[in-house]
């Protein structure tokens, strides 16, 4: 084992075990909650460190690092599950929708819409059905100006048009807080996305990063999105 694997696999236990005290807190099951590893900027080399290590879910933030890992990767026979976490913009949804099994940043009609016109070409070009897209719809719940996902109260129309498509399954809602010192202030943000999902119906909530991520489980968190903590400082 290098390195780089025992780091991974070291990282990866003290995620669980700190997942496993904020469950036990808020009388959660840890099983409820899935880590997502984002390898942004890292090779696809650490990729299969992280799977030996366990981890079976993997994030990215754009399509020109997602699509040569992806390939790499299949190459040697691996298929992680991957995550689309960042932006996507619509002209590569072509490209990144075969590969994902799950769309994090769901923010328009307009994209769950070439998302629908992409799966549909897929569906003619001859390849294989598969089940809709699980998609978390992206909610900027501390309205900040530098961060993508819709207001609040815009929610019930984009609910309302993405149920609509064939190829997309709401799975839930999704946010990124804001960077604080002390991941208590961000406390609300989480507590707001989960009273939203839970008036909607919805149960996913895809929520906490590297530095606020016990906080977002103990808020409901079911998906925890981190980076460093498991694969260190991202590389330039």
């Amino acid at each position: 084992m290098t390195a780089a694997a025992t780091s991974i696999a070291a990282n990866l236990a003290a995620v669980r075990a700190r997942i496993a005290e904020a469950c036990e807190r808020a009388g959660r099951d840890p099983a409820e909650v899935t880590i997502v590893g984002v390898t942004k900027t890292h090779p696809p080399s650490l990729v299969e460190e992280a799977l030996a290590a366990g981890l079976t879910d993997i994030g990215e933030n754009r399509a020109q690092e997602l699509l040569p890992k992806a390939e790499a990767l299949e190459a040697r026979g691996l298929a992680p599950r991957w995550h689309f976490i960042g932006r996507l913009q619509r002209n590569k949804v072509r490209g990144v929708l075969p590969h994902i099994a799950a769309l994090h940043s769901l923010d328009t009609a307009r994209l769950a819409d070439e998302i629908e016109r992409r799966a549909d070409r897929l569906e003619g070009d001859g390849a294989a059905a598969r089940d809709p897209l699980p998609c978390y719809l992206e909610v900027n719940v501390a309205r900040e100006a530098s961060k993508d996902g819709i207001a609040p109260e815009q929610l019930p129309e984009l609910l309302h048009e993405a149920s609509k498509r064939r190829h997309i399954a709401v799975a839930g809602l999704m946010t990124v807080a804001p960077l604080v010192d002390d991941p208590e202030q961000v406390r609300p943000v989480f507590r707001q996305l989960r009273e939203l999902a839970h008036a909607h119906g919805l149960e996913g909530l895809s929520m906490g990063m590297t530095d606020d991520y016990a906080v977002a489980v103990e808020e409901g968190s079911t998906v925890v999105r981190l980076g460093r903590v498991i694969f260190g400082a991202r590389r330039s």
